[in-house]
């Protein structure tokens, strides 16, 4: 399967889920983005469209750690910070979505991280 066809692929799924899955104000979507080197994740109000809280491994307070570690434990560490950072909105709640992912490896690295620190979905 060639680069371009797997992207595309993973874009068609995401859309397809982007038709179920949708963030209130109560419940916002936490939204995930894996590149090959970083993850990035915001909980978004998509009534609004805005995003409220975002965290990724290019943060200045993030990447000295990230780049010691592992890609999966980089993503733990985006995960927990950004469920901090949603607790300090008092976001407690969340939609997830994993972008047409596999629930798998660094997406589930990233969303256990999240539960672990305090967000439930």
């Amino acid at each position: 399967m060639s680069t371009r066809s797997r992207v595309e692929a993973r874009q068609r799924r995401h859309r397809r889920v982007r038709g179920k899955v949708s963030g209130t104000p109560q419940r916002p979507r936490l939204s995930v983005f894996r590149s090959l080197r970083h993850i990035y994740a915001q909980v978004v109000d998509d009534t609004r469209g805005h995003t409220l809280v975002a965290a990724s491994t290019l943060e200045r307070g993030l990447r000295d750690r990230a780049n010691r570690a592992n890609k999966t434990e980089a993503a733990r560490l985006v995960g927990m910070a950004l469920a901090q950072r949603a607790q300090e909105r008092a976001i407690s709640q969340v939609v997830f979505d994993r972008g047409g992912y596999k629930y798998h490896g660094r997406v589930k690295a990233l969303a256990e991280a999240a539960r672990q620190a305090g967000l439930s979905f």
